[in-house]
């Protein structure tokens, strides 16, 4: 089944699949299925709630659907870059569901001053407050520099940002939207990071011996704009592929200097 368009000009979303083999860009549409549409409502209900994926018995018992179906409808998300499964595994084993992680990520999310979950990314973690569960409440992402390790915090509320500390914090990111959904999308969300500073990001950079681009928080919260009023706000959302020149125009759009990526 080929994955289907995504809308980046306006800062969409551009999180894919975390699978082990190769994925392509620029596919053809398609729609998801019912089954696919109930379990993705399920499954940000679920992670919203608790935060973290529900078993397969959780799933069945809720949707009625058998492991054949909640398989395929699994396969269908994470062609739509829904969430992301292990592929070789016989219980579909969630790793994400953007903008959430099974994992330990670089973004821990608290909830009204308690631990919730992991987010994706740092720059996927600035959407997250705009999902219908988190309306009206205080949700903090603890991270860190990712040049010296030093805490950097950010405070939303609906989709908006509230504090950041420090006031100078940047999102660096050390990967071209051309490489974003060739391999696996942990190696593009290990990209992006926190930097105190664009002199913090800098010596990242040579730690890691790569440039890369800065966002601001503001230029960050209008890239993910479209995703964050689209993900459970619309039952219906379609699936979503990837286009590495409209992401990079995208980007460019909004102020950021993306001549690292050769534009």
């Amino acid at each position: 089944m080929p994955r289907a368009p995504l809308p980046v000009c306006d800062g969409g979303p551009f999180f894919g699949p975390l699978l082990e083999y190769p994925m392509p860009q620029r596919v053809p549409e398609f729609q998801f299925s019912d089954d696919a549409l109930v379990l993705r409502q399920l499954l940000y209900e679920h992670w919203c709630a608790h935060g973290r994926g529900p078993t397969l018995r959780i799933i069945h018992e809720a949707t009625g659907l058998s492991r054949e179906r909640i398989a395929d409808a699994y396969r269908q998300l994470d062609l739509g870059l829904t969430c992301t499964i292990d592929p070789t595994t016989q219980n579909c084993n969630l790793l994400k569901l953007q903008p959430f992680a099974s994992f330990p990520s670089q973004v821990e999310v608290h909830l009204e001053g308690r631990f919730h979950s992991y987010a994706g990314c740092a720059m996927e973690a600035i959407a997250l407050s705009k999902m219908p569960p988190f309306a009206g409440k205080e949700v903090r992402l603890e991270s860190f520099c990712a040049c010296c390790l030093a805490p950097v915090t950010i405070v939303t509320r609906d989709g908006d940002l509230l504090s950041q500390a420090p006031a100078t914090v940047l999102i660096h990111v050390s990967s071209s939207p051309r490489d974003w959904n060739t391999t696996n999308i942990i190696c593009m969300c290990d990209t992006m990071n926190y930097a105190q500073d664009a002199e913090h990001a800098l010596a990242y950079e040579r730690h890691i011996c790569r440039r890369g681009v800065l966002f601001t928080l503001e230029q960050a919260r209008r890239f993910v704009a479209s995703t964050a009023t689209s993900r459970m706000w619309n039952y219906a959302w379609p699936p979503v592929t990837f286009h590495p020149e409209r992401v990079i125009a995208g980007i460019k759009a909004l102020g950021v200097d993306v001549s690292n990526w050769g534009a």
